[in-house]
């Protein structure tokens, strides 16, 4: 059996060991060694990262009593030295303690038990036993553990066999027959676990409650600890600064500031979408007045396929000819009519449209096309006008 360093030396990050065995599986090997600090995934933890003479540890699997290294080629010495990446190690450490420490204060505080808990790359999350938290909860929860970190609580890692698991205050019964591993915060939190813990609750730094979403009838709380926490206020620390100096305001008077503009910003808005109203009023005429022949068809460089359908409705509102209008900006056309053509412009578009490599369709009254450039879309173009023709004809 291993010897399992991250549990006797949980800070240990460089090592010399003897390569026990090298099984070759699906292309990769699964190494052991006679000692191990390479924590491998398990208990909501991922597996720890690093080397092993050089060569990446591509994953760390538990099988059995086991733990296999995942290399993609072998070792070539029977001693190897080993290296893990500490910074990974330290920072789930405190996550994975910070986990436990949260799950016993939302039990302590409103009696909201944890069901589940993943240790992700960005936030870490655990699902309570909850509807819903309210952000005095939240705050109250927050400070509740912070106060817990300040006292530099010691936290116990020790074996106990099932019969002693009864004597003892366990959140949670573990559904294990064999000799079990607690970490115990004094006076807080004890609880079956065979991750890998920091020393005291001093060594967490900080906490920050982030946000919560439902998640099948429970609360998933997303939380940051120790350097993640610190990270994440530098970095909304840092966007904040940006945008008071770009607002020239302080951070307490930003929302107001915010919230200012978007109300100033809805009222252009709606300014603007009266302006196009007119603008459009008076183009649809300028285009009926312009036109003489049995189909109008205007290019327009700059307007979006939304403002095409809006100027489209105010002219066949107004004639009986055919519409054809092109956005080059966006490589689309608008076929239309008020009803009273023959031409059904959806079964046209749909029949003709793959030639052109376009998609599409509609209905009697109007279709349109989309194409990947603006050559085939004029090609198209071209061949309405011919087609178009040659009906009236």
């Amino acid at each position: 059996m291993t010897d399992r360093l991250y549990y006797t030396s949980p800070l240990l990050s460089s090592w010399d060991t003897e390569v026990k065995e090298v099984i070759e599986e699906n292309e990769k090997y699964l190494v052991t060694l006679a000692a191990t600090a390479f924590y491998p995934e398990g208990g909501g933890q991922p597996a720890d990262h690093g080397y092993i003479d050089s060569i990446q540890v591509l994953d760390v699997v538990e099988k059995g009593d086991e733990i296999y290294h995942i290399l993609p080629h072998p070792p070539s010495n029977s001693t190897v030295s080993c290296k893990i990446d500490y910074n990974r190690r330290i920072d789930h450490m405190q996550q994975h303690t910070g986990q436990h420490l949260l799950s016993a204060v939302c039990i302590e505080l409103y009696d909201a038990h944890t069901v589940s808990f993943h240790l992700g790359e960005d936030t870490v999350t655990i699902d309570l036993s909850v509807s819903e938290l309210t952000e005095v909860q939240m705050n109250s929860i927050e400070n509740k553990v912070n106060e817990y970190i300040y006292e530099n609580l010691p936290i116990d890692k020790y074996i106990v066999t099932v019969d002693q698991l009864t004597s003892l205050p366990l959140r949670k019964m573990p559904e294990v027959s064999e000799e079990i591993r607690i970490v115990e915060i004094k006076g807080i939190d004890t609880s079956a676990c065979c991750g890998t813990h920091v020393m005291s609750t001093g060594q967490l730094g900080v906490m920050k409650l982030l946000k919560t979403e439902k998640q099948k009838g429970n609360m998933r709380l997303h939380f940051k600890c120790g350097k993640r926490a610190l990270m994440d206020y530098q970095e909304s620390s840092m966007i904040l600064q940006k945008l008071s100096s770009k607002f020239s305001t302080n951070r307490s008077q930003l929302t107001d500031t915010v919230t200012k503009l978007e109300n100033e910003n809805k009222q252009l808005q709606k300014e603007l979408e009266q302006l196009r109203e007119k603008n459009d009023e008076f183009l649809a005429q300028d285009l009926l007045n312009n036109t003489h022949n049995a189909m109008i068809i205007q290019t327009f460089e700059e307007k979006t396929f939304k403002e095409l359908q809006s100027l489209s409705k105010k002219v066949v509102n107004r004639t009986d000819k055919l519409l054809l209008l092109i956005s080059t900006s966006e490589k689309k056309v608008l076929l239309s009519h008020s009803g009273t053509q023959t031409i059904h412009c959806g079964q046209l578009f749909k029949e003709h449209l793959p030639s052109f490599n376009g998609k599409g369709g509609g209905n009697a009254s109007s279709a349109q096309g989309a194409f990947n450039s603006c050559d085939l879309m004029t090609q198209f173009v071209t061949f309405l006008e011919k087609r178009i023709i040659e009906n009236d004809r």
